[in-house]
């Protein structure tokens, strides 16, 4: 009579019989995967010394062509390259410099947003102090003239000034902007 096999003696030999099955598999796969990347090799070895060979010729005619031209040649050339890279590093410090500070502009677009995200909240008003607004748009920066311009510039008939007045162009100033009505129909506070 044949013996009983148990349970965990059938899982057993289960999981050796699916182990085995993986790693057959996986040398398969292995296998395909090396035989591939030599044939790909190959072509890329052939390719390579192909390339290789033009690339030596042409050395040797920029080579000669160097030896025939004259040494003065070459000296003006030099002094023409440096004469333009001087000139454009004076351009580009003199960017960078002005590139530092944001614009009236910029300041504007930030408080039109803040005043449309109150509108989108329902807020009847905010209050923007320009101080605050010159921290947060750049922080550190001594530009609050520009910043006050665009404070004023933002302010539409009904805004009003909570610290400072339209001569002000300190940190102090502070405005208080009613978004119910963003209505590009209203009046600027201070005409054109």
């Amino acid at each position: 009579m044949p013996v009983k096999k148990t349970v965990k003696a059938e899982v057993k030999e289960e999981k050796k019989t699916a182990a085995k099955a993986v790693k057959e598999t996986a040398k398969k796969t292995a296998a395909k995967k090396t035989t591939a990347a030599k044939k790909e090799a190959a072509p890329k070895k052939e390719t390579a010394k192909k390339a290789a060979a033009p690339k030596k010729e042409t050395a040797k005619k920029t080579t000669a062509k160097k030896e025939a031209a004259p040494k003065a040649a070459e000296k003006k050339t030099t002094a023409k390259k440096t004469a333009a890279k001087k000139t454009t590093t004076k351009k580009t410090a003199a960017k960078k410099a002005a590139a530092n500070y944001k614009s009236v502009k910029d300041y504007v677009d930030v408080i039109n947003w803040k005043k449309g995200e109150a509108h989108a909240m329902d807020w009847l008003y905010i209050e923007v102090n320009a101080g605050d607004l010159l921290t947060e748009v750049e922080a550190g920066a001594d530009n609050m003239e520009t910043c006050a311009a665009a404070v004023l510039e933002c302010m539409l008939e009904g805004d009003g000034f909570i610290n400072g007045s339209a001569d002000t162009k300190t940190a102090e100033l502070t405005v208080r902007y009613y978004c119910d009505n963003l209505s590009e129909d209203r009046k600027k506070y201070f005409a054109d």
